[in-house]
């Protein structure tokens, strides 16, 4: 059978996750597939001015965005991963309590530095602090981290007192401590989704690619990467 190459784009919250399906996908079937990452809206940038690939993996509203452009088929469009947002502190640094929406907001209001990105996740925590009543106080203290950069490393590198990121852009990371997810009522949800693009040189073979990757045999790889098979929840 004759092997295909199968370029995708993602974020960077998804770059571990599916390099290790990736590879498995790329084992078990007749398909080299590869990804891409880069941030979210330097992909999707790519995507509108016309860069050729197979595959894209972005958060839902990325996705319907894109759909919405002719960039897309819509057909193929499927939820892969769910990915909580949480919270981190430097390592080392006091950890505030965050178990309460209240207990959060005064973690908010005590912090010097609130680091957020620019991706789902940072518009999420956005539109809470306008509910909240809180925008306008802490404005001068949000600090978004630039496309491609992970909150992370703004708190490893002293940019950041306060983190709010999926977990996978977070867990793990020298010099970052997560505290945990965001307490109940605030909690923030990032589905990624997947879909074939327009100008994929094999929509067959693509979709074939898209499938495997949402294998439910991939539950538990999926979740040594801080993410949730989006088949195993309801979304």
């Amino acid at each position: 059978m004759d092997r295909h190459d199968v370029i995708g784009l993602s974020s960077m919250a998804t770059r571990g996750v599916l390099a290790d399906l990736a590879g498995r996908v790329s084992a078990d079937g007749p398909a080299d597939v590869v990804f891409s990452s880069a941030g979210g809206v330097e992909v999707g940038r790519r995507v509108r001015e016309g860069e050729v690939a197979d595959l894209l993996v972005l958060a839902r509203g990325a996705v319907e965005a894109l759909v919405e452009q002719g960039h897309l088929v819509a057909a193929t469009v499927r939820p892969l991963f769910l990915s909580e947002v949480v919270v981190a502190v430097p390592e080392g640094a006091p950890a505030p309590e965050i178990a309460s929406i209240e207990q959060l907001q005064a973690a908010l209001v005590g912090a010097g530095r609130i680091g957020y990105s620019t991706g789902p996740s940072g518009a999420a925590l956005l539109r809470l602090l306008d509910e909240w009543g809180l925008r306008a106080q802490l404005e001068d203290h949000l600090v978004q981290a630039p496309a491609g950069v992970p909150v992370a490393q703004l708190l490893a590198q002293g940019g950041a007192d306060l983190g709010f990121q999926q977990r996978s852009e977070l867990t793990g990371i020298p010099g970052v401590r997560v505290l945990g997810p965001m307490p109940p009522g605030a909690e923030i949800v990032t589905t990624f989704t997947g879909a074939v693009l327009t100008r994929t040189g094999d929509e067959s073979v693509a979709r074939g690619v898209l499938e495997a990757l949402a294998a439910p045999a991939h539950g538990p790889v999926v979740a040594e990467h801080g993410m949730t098979l989006a088949g195993e929840r309801r979304v």
